[in-house]
Protein backbone atom coordinates (compact mmCIF):
# COMPACT_ATOMS: atom_id res chain seq x y z
CA UNK A 1 0.00 0.00 0.00
CA UNK A 2 1.59 3.30 -0.95
CA UNK A 3 0.07 6.92 -0.45
CA UNK A 4 1.21 8.18 -3.64
CA UNK A 5 -0.64 5.32 -5.69
CA UNK A 6 -3.85 6.75 -3.60
CA UNK A 7 -2.87 10.51 -4.79
CA UNK A 8 -2.42 9.52 -8.46
CA UNK A 9 -6.07 7.17 -8.14
CA UNK A 10 -7.90 10.85 -6.67
CA UNK A 11 -5.34 13.45 -8.67
CA UNK A 12 -4.04 15.08 -5.75
CA UNK A 13 -1.20 17.08 -7.04
CA UNK A 14 -0.65 19.35 -3.67
CA UNK A 15 2.04 18.96 -0.59
CA UNK A 16 0.94 17.35 2.30
CA UNK A 17 3.76 18.39 4.90
CA UNK A 18 1.99 19.37 7.55
CA UNK A 19 -2.12 17.49 8.60
CA UNK A 20 -4.14 20.85 8.18
CA UNK A 21 -7.82 21.51 7.17
CA UNK A 22 -7.13 23.01 3.88
CA UNK A 23 -5.75 19.33 2.70
CA UNK A 24 -8.40 17.62 4.34
CA UNK A 25 -11.00 19.92 2.67
CA UNK A 26 -8.76 18.69 -0.56
CA UNK A 27 -8.38 15.42 -0.24
CA UNK A 28 -11.87 14.63 0.80
CA UNK A 29 -13.85 16.34 -2.17
CA UNK A 30 -11.11 14.98 -4.84
CA UNK A 31 -11.95 11.35 -3.28
CA UNK A 32 -15.74 11.41 -3.79
CA UNK A 33 -15.20 13.00 -7.53
CA UNK A 34 -13.03 10.24 -8.18
CA UNK A 35 -14.23 6.96 -6.66
CA UNK A 36 -17.72 6.22 -6.66
CA UNK A 37 -19.95 4.60 -3.70
CA UNK A 38 -21.05 1.22 -5.22
CA UNK A 39 -21.78 -2.36 -3.91
CA UNK A 40 -21.53 -3.94 -7.64
CA UNK A 41 -19.14 -6.36 -5.84
CA UNK A 42 -22.25 -8.41 -4.50
CA UNK A 43 -23.46 -8.44 -7.66
CA UNK A 44 -21.08 -9.86 -9.04
CA UNK A 45 -20.39 -12.85 -7.16
CA UNK A 46 -17.81 -11.39 -5.56
CA UNK A 47 -17.58 -10.66 -1.13
CA UNK A 48 -16.77 -6.75 0.20
CA UNK A 49 -13.86 -7.46 2.91
CA UNK A 50 -12.52 -5.22 5.63
CA UNK A 51 -9.20 -6.33 4.34
CA UNK A 52 -7.60 -3.25 4.51
CA UNK A 53 -4.83 -4.65 1.46
CA UNK A 54 -7.84 -5.48 -0.56
CA UNK A 55 -9.76 -2.67 -0.33
CA UNK A 56 -7.04 -0.89 -1.54
CA UNK A 57 -5.79 -3.15 -4.29
CA UNK A 58 -9.59 -2.73 -5.20
CA UNK A 59 -10.10 1.03 -5.41
CA UNK A 60 -6.61 2.33 -5.85
CA UNK A 61 -5.07 -0.20 -8.62
CA UNK A 62 -8.24 -1.97 -9.68
CA UNK A 63 -10.43 1.89 -10.12
CA UNK A 64 -12.95 0.28 -8.26
CA UNK A 65 -15.50 1.91 -6.12
CA UNK A 66 -17.01 0.63 -2.84
CA UNK A 67 -19.30 1.02 -0.08
CA UNK A 68 -18.95 2.68 2.99
CA UNK A 69 -16.59 0.25 5.08
CA UNK A 70 -14.33 0.00 2.25
CA UNK A 71 -14.56 4.03 1.46
CA UNK A 72 -14.18 4.66 4.61
CA UNK A 73 -11.62 2.20 5.91
CA UNK A 74 -9.40 3.18 3.27
CA UNK A 75 -9.70 6.84 4.28
CA UNK A 76 -8.72 6.21 8.03
CA UNK A 77 -5.26 4.63 6.40
CA UNK A 78 -4.72 7.73 4.11
CA UNK A 79 -5.31 10.34 7.35
CA UNK A 80 -2.85 8.00 8.99
CA UNK A 81 -0.65 8.00 6.79
CA UNK A 82 -1.03 11.71 6.92
CA UNK A 83 0.24 12.23 9.89
CA UNK A 84 -3.95 13.02 10.98
CA UNK A 85 -5.71 12.39 14.63
CA UNK A 86 -8.33 10.70 13.67
CA UNK A 87 -11.08 7.97 15.40
CA UNK A 88 -12.84 5.34 13.33
CA UNK A 89 -16.59 5.70 14.42
CA UNK A 90 -19.83 3.78 14.02
CA UNK A 91 -23.30 5.19 13.09
CA UNK A 92 -27.10 3.92 13.01
CA UNK A 93 -28.87 4.72 9.52
CA UNK A 94 -32.15 6.62 9.65
CA UNK A 95 -34.89 4.47 8.15
CA UNK A 96 -37.92 6.83 6.79
CA UNK A 97 -40.57 3.62 6.64
CA UNK A 98 -39.81 3.40 10.28
CA UNK A 99 -39.29 6.78 11.15
CA UNK A 100 -36.32 5.29 13.08
CA UNK A 101 -32.88 4.85 13.26
CA UNK A 102 -31.71 0.82 12.74
CA UNK A 103 -30.33 -0.71 16.01
CA UNK A 104 -27.00 -1.31 14.79
CA UNK A 105 -24.10 0.52 13.57
CA UNK A 106 -23.90 -0.45 9.97
CA UNK A 107 -22.48 2.76 8.89
CA UNK A 108 -18.33 3.69 9.64
CA UNK A 109 -17.09 7.05 9.58
CA UNK A 110 -14.10 9.36 10.87
CA UNK A 111 -13.39 11.66 12.95
CA UNK A 112 -10.52 14.32 12.78
CA UNK A 113 -8.93 16.89 15.02
CA UNK A 114 -7.03 19.62 14.06
CA UNK A 115 -5.99 21.90 16.36
CA UNK A 116 -8.11 20.69 18.93
CA UNK A 117 -11.38 20.92 16.80
CA UNK A 118 -13.36 17.70 15.89
CA UNK A 119 -14.54 17.02 12.02
CA UNK A 120 -16.51 14.68 10.99
CA UNK A 121 -15.58 13.02 7.36
CA UNK A 122 -17.72 10.70 5.19
CA UNK A 123 -16.32 9.80 1.71
CA UNK A 124 -18.98 7.06 1.13
CA UNK A 125 -22.84 8.16 1.47
CA UNK A 126 -23.25 8.42 -2.21
CA UNK A 127 -25.92 10.44 -4.11
CA UNK A 128 -27.64 13.30 -3.10
CA UNK A 129 -26.55 13.24 0.61
CA UNK A 130 -22.72 12.71 0.33
CA UNK A 131 -20.71 14.92 2.07
CA UNK A 132 -17.86 17.12 -0.47
CA UNK A 133 -15.81 18.37 2.71
CA UNK A 134 -15.81 17.66 6.50
CA UNK A 135 -17.94 19.13 8.73
CA UNK A 136 -17.00 20.97 11.66
CA UNK A 137 -18.64 19.19 14.91
CA UNK A 138 -20.54 22.32 16.38
CA UNK A 139 -24.14 21.36 17.43
CA UNK A 140 -26.95 23.17 15.64
CA UNK A 141 -24.50 25.40 12.88
CA UNK A 142 -25.57 25.01 9.30
CA UNK A 143 -22.68 23.92 7.42
CA UNK A 144 -23.67 24.93 3.55
CA UNK A 145 -21.85 22.43 0.91
CA UNK A 146 -23.24 22.15 -2.58
CA UNK A 147 -25.39 19.23 -2.22
CA UNK A 148 -27.32 21.11 0.41
CA UNK A 149 -27.18 22.41 3.93
CA UNK A 150 -25.49 20.05 6.55
CA UNK A 151 -26.29 20.03 10.15
CA UNK A 152 -24.97 18.48 13.53
CA UNK A 153 -26.81 17.70 16.04
CA UNK A 154 -25.63 16.50 19.82
CA UNK A 155 -28.25 15.67 22.85
CA UNK A 156 -25.15 15.34 24.80
CA UNK A 157 -24.82 11.60 24.33
CA UNK A 158 -25.47 11.23 20.81
CA UNK A 159 -25.13 12.85 17.27
CA UNK A 160 -27.37 13.39 14.33
CA UNK A 161 -26.13 14.20 11.10
CA UNK A 162 -29.34 15.59 8.99
CA UNK A 163 -29.24 17.43 5.81
CA UNK A 164 -31.63 20.13 4.39
CA UNK A 165 -32.55 19.55 0.51
CA UNK A 166 -33.71 21.31 -2.54
CA UNK A 167 -36.71 20.42 -4.31
CA UNK A 168 -35.73 17.65 -7.17
CA UNK A 169 -37.17 18.84 -10.41
CA UNK A 170 -37.28 15.48 -13.08
CA UNK A 171 -37.19 16.07 -16.77
CA UNK A 172 -38.88 13.33 -17.67
CA UNK A 173 -42.43 13.41 -16.08
CA UNK A 174 -42.57 9.43 -16.71
CA UNK A 175 -39.91 9.33 -13.73
CA UNK A 176 -42.10 11.87 -11.91
CA UNK A 177 -43.40 9.13 -9.38
CA UNK A 178 -40.46 6.76 -9.32
CA UNK A 179 -39.39 5.12 -6.23
CA UNK A 180 -35.55 6.51 -6.64
CA UNK A 181 -36.63 10.02 -6.13
CA UNK A 182 -36.01 11.62 -2.35
CA UNK A 183 -39.10 14.08 -1.93
CA UNK A 184 -38.11 15.23 1.81
CA UNK A 185 -36.65 18.50 2.02
CA UNK A 186 -35.74 17.88 5.49
CA UNK A 187 -34.11 14.44 6.42
CA UNK A 188 -31.91 12.35 8.70
CA UNK A 189 -29.13 10.82 7.95
CA UNK A 190 -27.36 8.81 10.53
CA UNK A 191 -26.61 9.23 14.40
CA UNK A 192 -23.74 8.40 16.23
CA UNK A 193 -21.34 8.60 19.81
CA UNK A 194 -18.06 9.25 19.95
CA UNK A 195 -17.24 5.48 21.35
CA UNK A 196 -14.04 4.34 18.91
CA UNK A 197 -14.85 1.65 16.81
CA UNK A 198 -12.33 -1.09 15.06
CA UNK A 199 -13.14 -2.49 11.62
CA UNK A 200 -14.25 -5.60 13.45
CA UNK A 201 -16.88 -3.79 14.89
CA UNK A 202 -18.55 -3.90 11.89
CA UNK A 203 -18.27 -7.45 9.96
CA UNK A 204 -21.30 -9.28 11.15
CA UNK A 205 -23.69 -6.46 10.34
CA UNK A 206 -21.70 -5.88 6.76
CA UNK A 207 -21.93 -10.09 5.99
CA UNK A 208 -25.44 -9.39 6.80
CA UNK A 209 -26.09 -6.16 4.31
CA UNK A 210 -24.48 -8.18 1.87
CA UNK A 211 -25.88 -11.35 2.09
CA UNK A 212 -29.27 -11.34 3.74
CA UNK A 213 -32.35 -11.00 0.71
CA UNK A 214 -33.82 -7.88 3.00
CA UNK A 215 -30.79 -6.07 2.54
CA UNK A 216 -31.12 -2.58 0.17
CA UNK A 217 -27.86 -3.47 -0.99
CA UNK A 218 -28.89 -7.13 -1.89
CA UNK A 219 -32.36 -5.65 -3.66
CA UNK A 220 -30.63 -2.88 -5.15
CA UNK A 221 -27.20 -2.65 -7.78
CA UNK A 222 -25.66 0.93 -6.92
CA UNK A 223 -23.10 3.04 -8.57
CA UNK A 224 -22.85 7.09 -7.38
CA UNK A 225 -20.30 9.47 -8.05
CA UNK A 226 -20.11 13.12 -7.81
CA UNK A 227 -19.62 15.66 -10.08
CA UNK A 228 -18.30 19.33 -10.43
CA UNK A 229 -21.83 20.32 -10.55
CA UNK A 230 -23.83 17.26 -9.16
CA UNK A 231 -23.93 13.36 -9.45
CA UNK A 232 -24.46 10.50 -11.48
CA UNK A 233 -26.00 7.28 -10.20
CA UNK A 234 -26.79 4.21 -11.91
CA UNK A 235 -29.37 2.04 -9.98
CA UNK A 236 -30.15 -1.16 -11.29
CA UNK A 237 -30.80 0.09 -14.82
CA UNK A 238 -31.85 3.50 -13.96
CA UNK A 239 -29.00 5.99 -15.05
CA UNK A 240 -29.58 9.56 -14.00
CA UNK A 241 -27.52 12.77 -13.94
CA UNK A 242 -28.80 15.36 -11.12
CA UNK A 243 -27.55 18.82 -11.96
CA UNK A 244 -27.14 20.96 -8.63
CA UNK A 245 -28.80 24.92 -9.19
CA UNK A 246 -29.18 26.41 -5.55
CA UNK A 247 -29.79 29.76 -7.49
CA UNK A 248 -32.87 28.59 -8.05
CA UNK A 249 -33.46 26.30 -5.17
CA UNK A 250 -34.00 23.20 -7.00
CA UNK A 251 -31.80 19.99 -8.42
CA UNK A 252 -32.34 19.08 -12.26
CA UNK A 253 -33.12 15.51 -12.53
CA UNK A 254 -32.64 13.58 -15.89
CA UNK A 255 -33.42 9.95 -15.51
CA UNK A 256 -33.19 6.84 -18.08
CA UNK A 257 -33.32 3.44 -18.51
CA UNK A 258 -30.11 1.54 -19.82
CA UNK A 259 -30.22 -1.43 -22.10
CA UNK A 260 -28.10 -4.62 -20.83
CA UNK A 261 -25.92 -4.17 -23.79
CA UNK A 262 -25.24 -0.79 -22.45
CA UNK A 263 -24.71 -1.27 -18.66
CA UNK A 264 -20.34 -1.70 -19.07
CA UNK A 265 -20.27 1.03 -21.11
CA UNK A 266 -21.79 3.51 -18.90
CA UNK A 267 -19.82 2.18 -15.74
CA UNK A 268 -16.42 2.64 -17.85
CA UNK A 269 -17.91 6.41 -19.62
CA UNK A 270 -19.53 7.66 -16.60
CA UNK A 271 -17.75 6.24 -13.64
CA UNK A 272 -14.20 4.53 -14.86
CA UNK A 273 -15.24 1.49 -13.53
CA UNK A 274 -14.28 -1.98 -15.41
CA UNK A 275 -15.94 -5.04 -13.68
CA UNK A 276 -14.28 -8.10 -14.95
CA UNK A 277 -16.78 -10.79 -13.38
CA UNK A 278 -20.32 -10.64 -14.50
CA UNK A 279 -22.64 -8.05 -13.12
CA UNK A 280 -26.41 -8.85 -13.41
CA UNK A 281 -27.86 -5.39 -12.06
CA UNK A 282 -30.74 -5.33 -10.27
CA UNK A 283 -33.23 -2.84 -9.04
CA UNK A 284 -36.17 -4.08 -6.69
CA UNK A 285 -38.35 -2.48 -3.77
CA UNK A 286 -36.06 -1.33 -1.42
CA UNK A 287 -35.64 1.40 1.07
CA UNK A 288 -32.72 3.43 -0.91
CA UNK A 289 -33.95 6.81 -3.28
CA UNK A 290 -31.69 9.17 -4.21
Amino acid sequence: MDLRGYFNRIGFTGTYDKPDLDTLRTIHRLHVMTIPFENLSIHCGEKNTTDLNIIYDKLVKSNRGGWCCENNLLFSWVLKEMGYKYTKLGSKVFNKFQNDFYPVDSHLINMVEIDGKPYITDVSYGVSCQLWYPLEMTSGKDQLQPPGVFRLLNDGMTWVLEKTSRKQVIKDKAYAHSSLIDRRLMKKMYCFSLTPRDKEHFVETLDCLQTSPDSRFVLKSICSLQTPNGFRALIGWTYSEIAYNPEEDCDMVDMKEIPDCEIEAVLKEKFNVVLVNKFTPKNKKANYCM
